[in-house]
């Protein structure tokens, strides 16, 4: 039998380690976010430093685009030694789950695809490494810091204070090809397709619907060429346009519900959580699907996914790099509460 010590003692290493799960649980993606961005900086020389850390209040942090650029804030991951890319991949791994990470490093290696098929004359480098790595504030401090990860078809912002994630915005991921159709020598093969469920979820969504829903859902015959508001600071604050979810059925909610997670999973499983939770706060039956453009893949298509804190946009109305229609798509989560930690309401 153990003694009453040795009870007392067990008792309180149960009550530690309950304890520590409950903060671990609570805080554990913002607290490795500030470590691996410790780490990171630790690795760098005073000139990385230079490019790489910027004041949380410097206005270039809420400056963001997916556009291909010839430049950006931050320091490239072309411009790191070996160890301090690993760093900085350890970086975006804390701050995104593993569906998250291998988005984006595929869509970073889309570029190589993209300077095969573009060839010699082409505009912009194409490069897998032209991605930057940003960080405003100080991770080992108490007072908020943010991080930037953003390149072509890449922009990734956060906020964390005192070890909590505090803002996830914009969240862009986007594709060129969608659908990898041409046959190459850079290792990507015929077919791959990174973006999948963003654009099949939504098409099953759509011909699930009948034709009263579809008049409601269906806000235009042509698609926009572009999300709205790319590239400002803060989201468009329209009202939601389309049809609720509270007049969906049973079955067509669960593929909303499908599709709206297939981008808060980019995200750690207890930040996409947290989503959830104030989605169902102001009201899932509040959400509403939008739809423009085509019925049909290979023709310009767009929709919207709005609600009380977030909207989602998804357009693919460009050509390829190889010439095929509709085959390139930009969508994001925006909080339309306020993106970078800035509240609008």
């Amino acid at each position: 039998m153990p003694t009453r010590s040795l009870l007392i003692a067990l008792l309180a290493l149960a009550t530690a380690l309950t304890g520590g799960w409950t903060y671990y649980r609570e805080a554990s993606v913002g607290e490795s976010m500030s470590q691996a961005a410790l780490a990171f900086l630790s690795g760098l020389d005073d000139a990385q430093r230079a490019k790489a850390v910027m004041a949380y209040a410097d206005p270039q942090r809420v400056d963001w685009h997916f556009i291909p650029k010839d430049w950006r804030k931050g320091l490239q991951i072309k411009e790191m030694t070996e160890p301090q890319r690993q760093a900085a991949h350890a970086l975006l791994q804390a701050a995104l789950s593993q569906v998250g990470y291998d988005k984006a490093t595929r869509i970073m290696s889309l570029e190589k695809l993209l300077q095969a098929l573009e060839g010699e004359q082409r505009r912009w480098p194409r490069d897998w490494q032209m991605y930057y790595f940003t960080i405003f504030g100080d991770p080992a401090g108490n007072e908020r810091w943010g991080l930037s990860v953003e390149g072509h078809h890449l922009s990734l912002n956060f906020v964390v204070e005192q070890g909590k994630v505090i803002a996830t915005t914009p969240q862009v991921l986007a594709s060129n090809p969608a659908v990898v159709k041409s046959p190459n020598n850079v290792g990507i093969e015929v077919g791959t397709r990174i973006l999948a469920q963003e654009e099949l979820l939504a098409f099953e969504l759509l011909r699930a619907l009948n034709a009263e829903q579809k008049s409601k859902a269906i806000i235009d015959s042509v698609a926009p060429r572009e999300v709205r508001a790319a590239g400002e600071p803060q989201p468009p604050q329209d009202p939601p346009a389309g049809i609720p979810a509270r007049q969906l059925t049973s079955e067509q909610q669960a593929l909303l519900r499908r599709l709206i997670d297939t981008y808060a999973q980019v995200m750690p499983p207890a930040v996409a959580q947290q989503r959830w939770e104030e989605i169902e706060a102001s009201g899932f039956g509040n959400v509403h699907f939008a739809w423009a453009g085509a019925e049909e893949p290979g023709i310009g298509h767009y929709y919207r996914i709005q609600g009380e804190t977030f909207v989602i946009e998804f357009v693919n109305t460009q050509p390829d790099a190889a010439g095929n229609p509709a085959n390139h798509i930009h969508c994001l989560w925006r909080d339309m509460r306020g993106d970078f930690a800035l509240r609008l309401r």
